[in-house]
């Protein structure tokens, strides 16, 4: 049975309610198995220090609680320590907020050993605060004749034992950071261009890649925070060379603090890249507000400036009309259907023009001789053209880096030695 829950949402009076402000929580708490009994919108002159909200509106939440038998009450934002103990001598349910709703579908969807390290580590994080005890057996142990308590308060034990998890869970995520950047040079050591899946979480950035890859390369569900582990994938374009592309988090409003600390590590893929797609859900209401935040998040993490490419995708879901106007909104961007693999080819021919300031285009005749090198230069370099010429030899037009195309002249020099 679905735990049942109540969600308790709090905007001040001077402020403009948003119409649509809960129902990501209340997506979110499906997403974690539970079933909305209840929704409150609560407006206030200025938020309680103790209890967050009035004890008028605490008292009707509580009745509710009893009349609907609910195991939860959830609120929308970040509620402190001291606030969630009030609540919860107030309240006949647990009380939890969108921090520690969010944290609990991160447990439930992390896979690899990265995604649980982190994941524990945010949870830690969030629990070091909310530890509270009392009583004789409590009593912190000091120094001196007289001042020798019972020993050391459970509570200091439960707050050192979590600092020194921490402090080895912080290590065992800085070490998944050196391997993820031996794996990234390994990327190196064969040049191809890197291009990072971003945006809102449900966007469809999973479905996007395994359009991109042909195959099921990541699990792809119409849930919230479906994936969290960043999945990586060579895909052909149409002239046969390769592109890396790689799935990572999606994002969301209000991201816990601790989640974006946990999963910097993750995100840095975003820095590394030279391209990024930013997969907007362009069905939904909330397509806007949702790419500030997108947007917002990315500055935050101080991504380096790389070109940024708009997929509004799932527009097979939207009207006429509401695609013209769309388009018009956005007239850079590539509009698609994952799901559909509607208009694929165009994002690919999109993302090889945005690699041409760092990708430059080359012109290459490969002697008949040598076409034993042709495998390589598709392997690491993007072959726009492909032409036969009446002797025999091949005409390239190929997109490389500097480096890679210092290193093919090379090649191409070597092997015309006797």
């Amino acid at each position: 049975m679905p735990e049942t829950v109540i969600l308790v949402g709090a905007t001040l009076k001077t402020q403009t309610p948003d119409p649509h402000a809960l129902q990501e929580l209340q997506r979110l708490a499906e997403t974690a198995g539970a079933a909305t009994a209840a929704v409150y919108h609560v407006r206030m002159e200025t938020y309680q220090a103790a209890t967050f909200i009035g004890t008028g509106k605490i008292k009707e939440i509580a009745e509710a609680c009893e009349n609907l038998g609910a195991d939860a009450v959830i609120f929308d934002d970040e509620i402190t320590p001291a606030q969630q103990k009030n609540l919860e001598n107030l309240l006949p349910a647990k009380v939890l907020d969108r921090t520690r709703l969010i944290l609990d579908i991160f447990a439930q969807r992390a896979r690899t050993l990265e995604g649980k390290l982190q994941v524990e580590l945010a949870q830690l994080n969030y629990l070091l605060p909310r530890l509270s005890g009392k009583g004789t057996t409590m009593m912190q142990q000091k120094g001196g004749i007289g001042m020798r308590g019972p020993g050391e308060r459970k509570l200091e034990y439960d707050r050192r034992r979590l600092r020194q998890r921490i402090a080895r869970l912080e290590k065992e995520i800085e070490q998944v950071k050196k391997e993820r950047a031996l794996r990234r040079q390994c990327r190196g050591a064969v040049p191809l261009p890197q291009i990072a899946l971003i945006g809102y979480t449900n966007a469809g950035k999973s479905t996007l890649l395994n359009a991109l890859a042909g195959t099921q390369a990541v699990y792809a569900d119409d849930k919230l925070f479906a994936t969290l582990d960043p999945t990586t994938r060579r895909v052909h374009t149409r002239s046969g060379g390769q592109m890396l592309f790689t799935d990572t988090v999606g994002f969301i409003q209000k991201l816990p603090h601790t989640l974006v600390s946990a999963f910097r590590a993750t995100l840095e893929e975003t820095a590394f890249a030279d391209v990024l797609l930013h997969v907007h859900d362009a069905a939904s209401a909330l397509r806007d507000s949702q790419s500030r935040t997108v947007r917002k998040i990315l500055t935050d993490l101080k991504v380096p400036r790389v070109p940024v490419i708009d997929v509004m995708n799932k527009a097979d879901l939207l009207s006429a009309p509401k695609l013209q106007a769309l388009q018009a909104q956005y007239p850079h961007a590539i509009f698609i259907s994952a799901q559909n693999k509607k208009n694929i080819p165009a994002l690919l021919g999109a993302v090889e023009q945005a690699l041409k300031p760092k990708w430059d285009i080359h012109k290459l005749i490969l002697p008949a001789k040598q076409v034993c090198l042709l495998g390589e230069i598709y392997a690491k370099n993007l072959v726009v053209k492909r032409k036969i010429l009446p002797n025999g030899n091949l005409e390239l037009y190929i997109m490389a880096t500097e480096g890679n195309w210092r290193q093919l002249c090379k090649k191409l020099t070597e092997r015309k030695l006797p």
